[in-house]
């Protein structure tokens, strides 16, 4: 078995998926990986190659012997600063992402996009320690580079304040002798012939989503406790009672165990096949809080691990879009508006002087999941206040004028089977509105979700003009169903109400 270092990581998480990998790789199932958080990775290495100024890259081979020998190279060249230096020792290869050479020896940098240091991260570096003093380099520092969640961009980036370095040298050392003998354990596994019986745990998706785990879970029946939010039972809950033989939803009520309230009505609705659940006196009181005309609002956004616009902070959600539902009187057919901002610019003051042209002073505005929304106008606002304040004062209006309709999902006001658990608008929509083609958010092209249109609205920077036709098409479509969707959902519960 040949290793790497995010091979390594991923034994450490679990020796099964090594075994897979090695011996059943047809059944990976690469969708489950995140692009997002893979691409921000590639992102943040390629930009902190240049955190020590000059830098040679050894370019990347599928011959790792080549990469190896490129390394030497470089090394022989007498160059400070290389980034994915490569070095193999016992079928045992790894990539720094910097090796810097110092006076006394040698640094390996880690460099990660996230904003915070996770346990793994030092399985990562310490096995990378190993390979390198192994092949008989003579490490003297390790360290991981990582975001600074706190760091605001000015007019230009400053790479030093957005990244921290973490010294953690004497960690990597003190696990040499552990990452030896993990790989020897490794080893033996994908060895056997057999299967190993790791069961399914908390480990499938910590620190990482496997792409193993549909065929781990394979056994798992479709009603079972894990399809229970785990806001609802918390999922180390879960596997505590699976581990005890209780897994359908029938096992949990024989079980005589405590749970939440919003678990038990998903639970006890889904066995009895019992009709929705409705609290008419607390629906007719949240739509007396409501007043016409309606401003139906949903924001598009995306943030970004190095912020490309002045005053914005790591990964900060940056509206690009919004849609906009205006329903006058209770039932009258709704006047729609938009906004996309254009790729390539920040689209903040665009979007918020649009914004403002279209919502009045003093409106009801009706959010899915106002949070979200009002974080993001209160973010705006502040970015705006001291050169554009009549425009921030006009979206602090807008805040202040904002509902929630996600609230009688939420409280379980309203609750059905269909909902299974969730109050999220993909699940009430289709409970609430079953089989009508125009709300069909699988109908769509392109965009299906937020994630989607985070990635789509990325791809229009290197697009061709018919790309992006589509894909403009494709963003402005599935944010207008968004705030569709609240229509029809507030017309669900007006007749409810009577």
């Amino acid at each position: 078995m040949n290793l790497s270092k995010s091979r390594y990581c991923k034994g450490i998480q679990c020796k099964k998926f090594l075994w897979l990998d090695e011996n059943k790789r047809e059944v990976r199932d690469d969708s489950i990986l995140n692009q997002q958080i893979l691409e921000a990775g590639s992102r943040v290495g390629d930009l902190a190659m240049g955190y020590y100024s000059d830098y040679i890259e050894v370019p990347y081979n599928d011959d790792k012997s080549i990469m190896i020998a490129e390394t030497q190279q470089v090394l022989d060249a007498k160059i400070k600063t290389i980034c994915e230096a490569s070095f193999s020792f016992n079928k045992s290869f790894c990539s720094a992402d910097i090796l810097r050479v110092l006076d006394n020896g040698f640094e390996i940098i880690e460099v990660k996009s996230s904003t915070a240091i996770k346990p793994i991260y030092y399985d990562d570096v310490a096995y990378q320690y190993y390979v390198l003093t192994s092949c008989g380099l003579n490490v003297t520092k390790v360290s991981i580079m990582y975001i600074n969640k706190n760091y605001k961009r000015q007019d230009d980036l400053d790479l030093h304040r957005l990244l921290n370095i973490h010294d953690c040298t004497e960690k990597a050392r003190s696990m040499k002798e552990e990452v030896a003998a993990n790989i020897v354990r490794f080893r033996k596994y994908t060895a056997s012939e057999d299967e190993p019986a790791i069961d399914i745990g908390t480990h499938c998706s910590d620190p990482y989503d496997c792409v193993y785990s549909t065929y781990c879970w394979r056994h798992i029946p479709e009603n079972s406790l894990f399809t229970i939010p785990n806001k609802a039972l918390r999922f180390d809950k879960k596997i505590d009672l699976y581990r005890r033989g209780i897994v359908r939803f029938e096992q949990l009520l024989d079980s005589n165990e405590k749970f939440s309230t919003a678990a038990l009505l998903q639970v006890v609705t889904h066995v009895y096949n019992r009709p929705p659940t409705i609290d008419k006196e607390a629906l007719c009181s949240f739509l007396e809080t409501l007043s016409w005309p309606l401003y139906f609002l949903d924001f598009e956004t995306f943030g970004e691990a190095i912020p490309p616009y002045k005053g914005l902070r790591p990964y900060m959600q940056v509206p690009f879009q919004y849609s906009l539902h205006i329903q006058k009187s209770p039932g009258a057919v709704p006047e729609h508006r938009e906004f996309l901002a254009e790729e390539g610019r920040d689209p903040r003051r665009s979007l918020a002087e649009c914004l403002c042209a279209d919502i009045p002073e003093n409106i009801c505005v009706l959010t899915y999941n106002m949070g979200f929304e009002k974080g993001r106008i209160k973010e705006l606002t502040d970015f705006l206040k001291k050169s554009y304040p009549n425009l921030a004062s006009h979206l602090m209006n807008i805040h202040n004028n904002i509902k929630d309709l996600m609230k009688p999902f939420r409280s379980r006001a309203y609750y059905s089977k269909e909902l299974e658990g969730s109050y999220s608008i993909k699940k009430v929509l289709p409970a609430l509105c079953p089989n009508d083609p125009e709300l069909d958010y699988n109908a769509l092209d392109l965009v299906h979700n937020g994630i989607e249109a985070q990635i789509a609205y990325a791809q229009l920077y290197n697009a061709s003009p018919e790309e992006k036709q589509r894909i403009r098409a494709a963003l402005l479509a599935y944010c207008c169903l968004d705030t569709l969707a609240m229509v029809k959902i507030l017309e669900k519960l007006q007749k409810i109400c009577g």
